[in-house]
């Protein structure tokens, strides 16, 4: 079972990844995979299963509170692809020009060293790493 939402900024992001972090066992989460775009985060929370109704409706209620739906790109769908196969980050941010910024384990460092590395680098913060 998959979830793909779009959100706004890093804080949503992070808000998500301590929700699953905290429900991991509760919603057997397989994965999950954040993607920086210029204009926001895609989010790929794949389940090992299905959630009962109470569960899916508390969850789509969460992530719409966060963010929308998300209908992705080719580029983006074969980037999910090649990271379930097995490609390693570095080849598919290469080859499909996107940057993934964490895939597995919700870690929340990841976003976060991510968001201190991309601002020191430009030197102000863009709306989408607030």
């Amino acid at each position: 079972m998959d979830y793909l939402y779009y959100l706004g900024n890093a804080s949503h992001t992070l808000r998500v990844f301590e929700y699953l972090n905290t429900r991991c066992a509760e919603l057997l989460v397989e994965f999950v995979t954040a993607i920086h775009q210029i204009d926001g985060w895609v989010i790929r929370v794949k389940l090992t299963r299905r959630l009962t109704v109470r569960q899916a409706g508390d969850f789509q209620a969460f992530m719409n509170e966060l963010g929308v739906l998300y209908d992705p790109s080719v580029h983006v769908k074969l980037a999910f692809q090649g990271l379930e196969t097995g490609q390693s980050l570095v080849d598919v941010m290469r080859h499909y020009q996107v940057a993934v910024v964490s895939h597995g384990r919700p870690n929340r460092t990841e976003i976060e060293e991510f968001r201190e590395q991309f601002i020191q680098g430009l030197g102000y913060c863009p709306e989408t790493l607030a």
